[in-house]
């Protein structure tokens, strides 16, 4: 597999051709699903008319349509959404899970064309699973459509801190891989640009842009899977903090003396709420062969005990969350992973959630706060990995392309 090759720019360098504001209108439009010209204006702080002209180059350059009409409000002339072109070019997301791998192969706004999923023990194979992320990816480009357009790069979601989109923070919670070059080793088998990012903040840029929690500016979202995380998206961006730690609700302490976390420390939030903790939960009633499924069957079919569990965990859920959101301050909170899967049996979870919620938070603080359940499922982290290597596609397809230089 080759690497994407990129336009050429004439002798005289990207430096002068390039237009500042025709990447930010790139930028913008790729950040927002289905803008407007006057939302693009809005987002950049350009006029209009400079917009509209950038917008007319690019969509000639092939990097840009058009949508169709938006709805128009107050009685005013509908407006035309605007997207990124999908034959402009196509990115590879991988979520390393812990028991499995999920890889997905979408154009530049998303949009899924086709995927792979393998049960794998992720957890303790490093050199198994990134060699059959290879094998995937290739798989996954000979069998798709010839004119999709250039593959342009290569996210990687994983269950860890992530410092600078290249390296895993300390400590990893993908327990074999402490110094695994994950970016390095990648780029060498497809030869594509890699860019890593922790599973639960890409899970959160993927509901913002794609899922639940479209048309929020501020959102909080939370994957309950074999532990607990969580992405932020304040003020329409994705918030991993000063070194990629943000989020990492899984690890508040919520029980001075509880058990002992794999983190090492007690007491933490997954300790109680995670899938892992709730099945060692069912398991004093079913014995060893208690799993996730017939925890959420047993609630789908009405079971006391499996209603109260999923309850329980709500509220232990809701009121740690209250800390996060005085803070953040956010409009929506979305809840997805394995335990949220099934719509009716996680409503017991939601519901809970929801109101311990209202409850812990101070009377100062917004109790408008809506917690629902995600919509992208177990893709969502994958399709996050994605949209992560869009971003710097996108990027460098605006730095590449002589049709936004500056007049």
């Amino acid at each position: 597999m080759k690497a994407a090759r990129l336009p050429s720019v004439e002798a005289h360098g990207v430096e002068s051709l390039v237009s500042r504001n025709g990447r930010a209108v790139l930028a913008a439009i790729q950040s927002r699903p289905r803008c407007s010209r006057a939302d693009v204006a809005r987002a950049t702080g350009l006029s209009t008319s400079a917009v509209s002209a950038l917008v007319t180059r690019l969509i000639a350059a092939g990097l840009l349509v058009e949508l169709g009409a938006n709805p128009a409000t107050g009685g005013g002339r509908p407006s035309v959404s605007l997207g990124l072109a999908p034959r402009a070019g196509s990115v590879i997301g991988i979520h390393l899970g812990h028991a499995d791998l999920r890889v997905v192969l979408t154009s530049l706004d998303g949009t899924l064309i086709t995927e792979q999923r393998h049960v794998l023990d992720v957890d303790h194979e490093p050199a198994a699973s990134l060699d059959r992320v290879a094998r995937s990816t290739a798989d996954l480009l000979t069998n798709a459509d010839a004119d999709l357009g250039r593959v342009l790069g290569l996210g990687v979601a994983v269950s860890a801190p992530v410092v600078e989109s290249r390296q895993l923070g300390s400590p990893p919670m993908l327990l074999d891989w402490g110094g695994v070059d994950i970016g390095g080793i990648l780029a060498e088998r497809t030869g594509l640009p890699v860019h890593l990012g922790n599973d639960a903040s890409l899970g959160a840029l993927a509901e913002w842009r794609l899922g639940a929690g479209t048309g929020f500016d501020d959102v909080v979202y939370v994957m309950l899977g074999e532990g607990v995380g969580c992405g932020l998206i304040l003020g329409g961006r994705l918030h991993t903090g000063a070194s990629g730690m943000a989020g990492e609700l899984g690890h508040l302490s919520v029980v001075p003396d509880g058990k002992i976390c794999r983190c090492g420390a007690r007491g933490c939030l997954e300790t109680l709420v995670s899938k892992r903790a709730l099945v060692s939960a069912l398991a004093h009633t079913l014995g060893p062969a208690a799993t996730v499924e017939s925890l959420l069957d047993l609630a789908d079919a009405g079971d006391r005990g499996a209603l109260r569990l999923l309850a329980d965990a709500g509220q232990v859920l809701g009121t740690a969350l209250a800390g996060v959101c005085t803070i953040t301050d956010p409009r929506l909170v979305v809840i997805g992973g394995d335990l949220t899967a099934r719509p009716d049996s996680s409503n017991a979870l939601l519901s809970a959630a929801g109101r311990a919620l209202d409850a812990a938070l101070p009377p100062v603080a917004n109790h408008d706060i809506r917690i629902v359940r995600a919509r992208l499922g177990a893709r969502a982290e994958a399709l996050g990995a994605a949209l992560l290597a869009a971003s710097r596609a996108g990027a460098l397809l605006a730095e590449t392309s002589e049709v936004i230089a500056a007049p």
